[in-house]
Formats: C-alpha cells, sequence, structure tokens
C-alpha cells in the first residue's frame, strides 16, 4: 500500500472510530484530560465542597465565581406558574434574589419555563446530582448582570415565548417583548462562565453572546441537533461588540448541528481543543473584523466535497478578510478539512497566560471531550 492510500485509510479508520465511540457510556474509574475538570471532578467530596468548582474556570470568564460567597439555595419545586410572584423553592424565585446564591437541585426534575428567566448576578445554578432538564419553554436571559456560573443542565426543545410581565428581581416587575427563543442569552453582561451543559433543539441560537457582553467562557458542553450553534455579536452595526472576549474549549460539536461554532463579529474569540465530528455548512464563520484564534482542535469534515472548508467569511471580499486574524495551531484535519488563515500570526501580543487557554495536543481530543455534556454525579462518590 502507498503512503498516500495508508493515510487515506488512516483517516478514514480514526474517523470511523471517533463517531462509534460517541455516545458510550463510560463505567470505568474517574479519569481526567483537561485542566477545569482535573481541577474537581475526580474528588468524592465534590458535593459538600460544592463552591469550589468557583475556583476551576479557565480563559476569559476565569474570574467567574457565581454564587459561592453566598449560601446554597435549593430547587425543590420545578413549576414555574406565576412569574410575576414567584413561588419560593422555585428556580425562578431562586434567581431573582439579590446578592450571591449557590442554587442546587433536591432532585431531578423538568422545568417548563413559562417566560424567559431572567438571572440576577452574582449566581451559580449548579445541576450536578441531578438529572434537570430546561426544556419545552423559555430560556435562560443575562442580561446587564456579571458573575453567573451555569453548570451541569440539559436543554432542549426551548421555544419562543410571547414575553409579557415578568418579575427579573425580587423588587422590579419589567415588561417582556417576544423572546428570541434562545437556549441562553448573554446580552450586555460580563464575567460569565457555562459549563458541561448538554444542548439541542432550541427556536433560534442555543448560545448567544451579543450587545456588548464579555469575558465569557464555554466549556465541556455537547451539541447536537441545531442549525445556528453559537452566535457571538448579533449585529454588524453594533461595535460595542469589538470589546468582546470569549473562550469556547473542550466542548464536543456533534450529530446533526449546521453551522456557528460560533459564527462571530467584531471581537476576539479563542477555540481551543474542541471536537468538530460533524457539520453540514461550515463549523466557523465570522465578519466585521473578528479576530478568531483555532488552536488544537479537531475537524472531522463531511463527506459533500463542497462543505469541506472550516470557516465561512460571510460574502466578504478578500481584501477585506484578509486583514482579518484567523489563525490555526497546531489543528488536527481530518477527512479533507481545510482551514484558510489570515491576518496577524503575531496575534498573541499584549494578551495575559490567564487568559489564554494553554492548548493541548489535538491527538488528545477525544479524550479531553469525552465528558463533555452533563454529567452523572451523585454524593460520595467521583463525578
Amino acid at each position: 500500500m502507498d503512503r498516500a492510500k495508508l493515510n487515506l485509510f488512516l483517516i478514514l479508520f480514526s474517523t470511523f472510530a471517533v463517531i462509534a465511540n460517541c455516545g458510550k457510556k463510560y463505567n470505568g474509574p474517574c479519569v481526567t484530560h483537561n485542566p477545569i475538570d482535573q481541577c474537581w471532578r475526580c474528588r468524592p467530596d465534590w458535593a459538600e465542597h460544592r463552591q469550589h468548582l468557583a475556583e476551576c474556570s479557565q480563559g476569559f470568564g476565569h474570574n467567574a465565581t457565581g454564587g459561592r460567597d453566598g449560601p446554597i439555595y435549593v430547587v425543590v419545586d420545578n413549576s414555574d406558574d406565576d412569574v410575576a410572584n414567584p413561588k419560593p423553592g422555585t428556580l425562578r424565585h431562586a434567581v431573582i434574589q439579590k446578592g450571591p446564591l449557590w442554587i442546587t437541585f433536591k432532585r431531578s426534575m423538568k422545568i417548563k419555563l413559562k417566560q424567559e428567566l431572567m438571572i440576577q448576578s452574582d449566581k451559580t445554578i449548579d445541576g450536578r446530582g441531578a438529572n434537570v432538564h430546561i426544556t419545552e419553554g423559555a430560556g435562560f436571559m443575562l442580561q446587564f448582570v456579571r458573575n453567573v456560573i451555569i453548570t451541569n443542565l440539559n436543554f432542549h426543545d426551548i421555544k419562543r415565548c410571547n414575553g409579557g410581565t415578568i418579575r427579573d428581581s425580587v423588587d422590579h416587575l419589567g415588561t417582556r417583548a417576544t423572546s428570541d427563543g434562545d437556549a441562553i442569552q448573554i446580552f450586555g453582561s460580563s464575567t460569565i462562565w457555562i459549563d458541561h451543559l448538554s444542548m439541542k433543539k432550541a427556536a433560534d441560537g442555543l448560545i448567544d453572546v451579543v450587545s456588548g457582553s464579555n469575558d465569557v467562557t464555554i466549556s465541556n458542553c455537547h451539541f447536537t441537533d441545531h442549525g445556528k450553534v453559537l452566535l457571538f455579536g448579533a449585529s454588524d452595526s453594533d461595535s460595542r461588540d469589538k470589546s468582546m472576549h470569549v473562550t469556547v474549549a473542550y466542548n464536543h460539536f456533534g450529530k446533526r448541528l449546521s453551522q456557528r461554532m460560533p459564527r462571530c463579529r467584531w471581537g476576539f474569540f479563542h477555540l481551543v481543543n474542541n471536537d468538530y465530528t460533524h457539520w453540514q455548512m461550515y463549523a466557523i464563520g465570522g465578519s466585521k473584523g473578528a479576530t478568531i484564534i483555532s488552536q488544537g482542535n479537531r475537524f472531522i469534515a463531511p463527506p459533500d466535497p463542497n462543505f469541506k472548508q472550516v470557516t465561512h467569511r460571510n460574502d466578504a471580499t478578500p481584501d477585506e478578510w484578509k486583514k482579518w486574524t484567523w489563525r490555526s495551531e497546531g489543528d488536527l484535519m481530518m477527512n479533507g478539512a481545510f482551514m484558510i488563515e489570515s491576518g496577524n500570526p503575531n496575534w498573541a501580543k499584549g494578551y495575559h497566560d490567564y487568559q489564554l487557554v494553554k492548548p493541548l495536543p489535538a491527538t488528545m481530543v477525544g479524550k479531553i471531550t469525552k465528558f463533555s455534556g452533563t454529567l452523572s454525579c451523585k454524593k460520595g462518590k467521583a463525578c
């Protein structure tokens, strides 16, 4: 067998091995392959020290502490009957409180939100130890808030809702228009960490980061079954997003995804050690001079020869996009995947080590993202 045929065989074998391994349940001892999980996941006492998670974030959202400095609030009721006067013990009642709170769930539950869940600053929503589904209703809204952590929740079948009068804090009722149908929208907010979510099937995006939001990390999530996955910067005219910084690390972009993993405008976006095993149109898109740094990711192109290119520059002319800094460093391109680079190869000047996740070899990405999405955590045992 000549070298070209051997390389093709190895690529096809690796591709099929990746796909075949997806979804297989792991029953062995706790193992971790990325620094976020290494910080907490193999501790059998994680439930007694939940707030330790706040020490584990990486990237631009590394300062997120959420509700670490406040008490634990346990959600015991999955109802959402009165969005103007939320019932104590419900998730909506928890997130509108003033001051830091670490919000947990007494049991597994399905929560159908009647309207957007308006989350106040300094909150952690921690689904570890329960199987919590946000489904068949509205999604989460983080609007003009800071310092929020969301971890270990399932989002699926998110709907647009008609809006109306919603309590967004203990002392304020607001009027909301029809929601966009995003699973999570981060609007004008900062210092946000989203970790270990399983997400699919929303009316609009799975996660939107827009309107002057900054310092966000999205890590260890599993995305499937969706068209437009992640949107960073919603408008070509909203130059506030020039200051946007988002880290996307250790995520698995899985089956039946089409595009926007992410789609970026204006800001700086660091994509590290993600596994792109499926896309239909493109993986990463952008415009308006967005800086996109791709390091140590694995890209497995679809069979269609028209969609092998990882990137999409949204109809910009070469004279425009050649000025944009889009760099690929240490990425693993498989099944014919390729990325066209542009811009400044010395992009890292001006950034500190604590802002940039250090990439691991792309050949490790399968292990790094093996436990992406929600975890089955039990008290007294490692997750």
